[in-house]
């Protein structure tokens, strides 16, 4: 049995892409808190890559943006891919198959497209408000690198 439920933050607004083939993707980062507190009395958070797919990608980068809780289900997935260097990379990341959003933040661009002169119709959000400061809920990575957090 591979299933996954989570409840987290997004912590950056999540971008929206087509692939060659037509799918829409997304990838994001989702802060889940832990139930208990460290030795310093501090909640920490788990960051878990998750990716989802089609009309979910869609509406998810559509919807959320850094700071939205939202509920994932679906499935743990594990891939490999080798660098231009020839280096092997190793992923392990949750297939949302079902996003349920339980407190959506606006988000910060209107952009939810990977590619500005994307030929994909571009749909804008809301516009934009004030986001919610995360770091002060998570400890968040400090810098990306493959589009992974690095701790």
């Amino acid at each position: 049995m591979n299933q996954v439920a989570l409840v987290g933050r997004i912590t950056k607004d999540p971008i929206l892409r087509r692939l060659s083939e037509g799918r829409l993707q997304t990838s994001f980062v989702l802060a889940v808190n832990r139930k208990f507190k460290n030795q310093h009395g501090e909640v920490e958070a788990d960051f878990i890559l998750c990716t989802a797919w089609g009309k979910t990608a869609e509406n998810t980068a559509k919807h959320c943006g850094k700071g939205s809780l939202i509920g994932v289900g679906g499935r743990i997935q594990s891939r490999t891919y080798e660098r231009e260097d020839r280096s092997r990379v190793f992923v392990t990341e949750v297939i949302g198959e079902e996003i349920k959003f339980l407190s959506t933040k606006r988000r910060s661009s209107e952009n939810l497209y990977d590619e500005p002169e994307s030929n994909v119709q571009q749909q804008s959000s809301e516009g934009n408000s004030e986001q919610e400061n995360v770091k002060s809920k998570f400890h968040l990575p400090q810098e990306e690198k493959d589009g992974l957090p690095i701790y």
